[in-house]
């Protein structure tokens, strides 16, 4: 049997155990699929196939990154690139999932990427989306929804409840849950201290979910935070053993005995100057 004829079997099997919900053994056959087939163009009809069916394996478990990782080959492959309205949906579906997935280095370090994608300029309701999940400053739920959120549900089968009846109210929770933790993310880096319920303000929760999030961050290891209960403060600073406190304080002498070095040197020369 020829390897493009052992692709189609197998593609069928992940077909037929996608229709029976047999998830755990269509993931198995899923990887004896090699993505580097599909970059001989004359299986491209195989590659669009291929991402399809691996879509909506991955939803079935909300692996978002997966899914938009898979958006970004189709819209990679020649057909879809020669065709505009297809080559825009696919980005659009891209983002979407993008800004779904939970953050890491690798997430936040494709949103960077697809922002400098050319085709980007022509959805430019998603490259502000982009825009704004990567600049440090706070988003309000309410005005994120108001801008947004008709376009999101409009465009893309992750938010439509005609496409997608069983998740797309899930998933919109799930993206309020990414743009709160990016908020915490976002006062975690400008503060060092910080009271829980002036926190739950500036995210528009109440304390207890915000004390939610917050814990939630932590255990994940994408903050540094630590809750003082009894006072209802927030520490965000790192708790640093005595070498670090040592290293620190013998870095900040040395720079400010530079400082003095520069200053006696800068003086003593005005004074030179000044006794010609």
């Amino acid at each position: 049997m020829e390897k493009k004829e052992k692709v189609e079997f197998m593609l069928e099997q992940i077909r037929l155990g996608l229709a029976k919900k047999d998830y755990i053994r269509t993931q198995i056959i899923s990887k004896k699929i090699s993505p580097k087939f599909f970059n001989d163009e004359a299986h491209e009809a195989l590659k669009l196939k291929y991402y399809q069916l691996m879509i909506e394996l991955n939803l079935h478990d909300d692996q978002y990154l997966n899914v938009s990782k898979h958006y970004w080959e189709v819209f990679n492959t020649s057909s879809i690139q020669a065709d505009e309205d297809k080559r825009l949906l696919a980005l659009k579906h891209t983002v979407a999932y993008l800004l779904l997935a939970t953050y890491d280095n690798e997430q936040h370090d494709l949103m960077c990427r697809r922002k400098l994608v050319k085709d980007m300029e022509k959805i430019p309701t998603y490259l502000d989306m982009l825009k704004a999940f990567t600049t440090p400053e706070l988003l309000r739920w309410d005005e994120f929804c108001a801008r947004y959120e008709t376009i999101l549900r409009t465009d893309t089968d992750a938010f439509n409840k005609e496409r997608s009846p069983l998740k797309a109210d899930k998933r919109w929770e799930d993206l309020h849950s990414r743009l709160v933790e990016r908020n915490i993310r976002v006062i975690a880096g400008y503060y060092t201290k910080l009271r829980l319920k002036r926190m739950a303000e500036l995210i528009d929760l109440d304390i207890e979910k915000t004390e939610k999030y917050l814990s939630d961050l932590v255990v994940n290891k994408t903050i540094t935070a630590k809750i003082d209960r009894l006072e209802g403060i927030v520490h965000f600073t790192v708790t640093k053993t005595p070498t670090e406190i040592l290293n620190d304080w013998s870095y900040n002498t040395k720079c400010l005995m530079n400082l003095i070095n520069q200053s006696t040197h800068l003086i003593n020369k005005e004074r030179v100057l000044h006794a010609m």
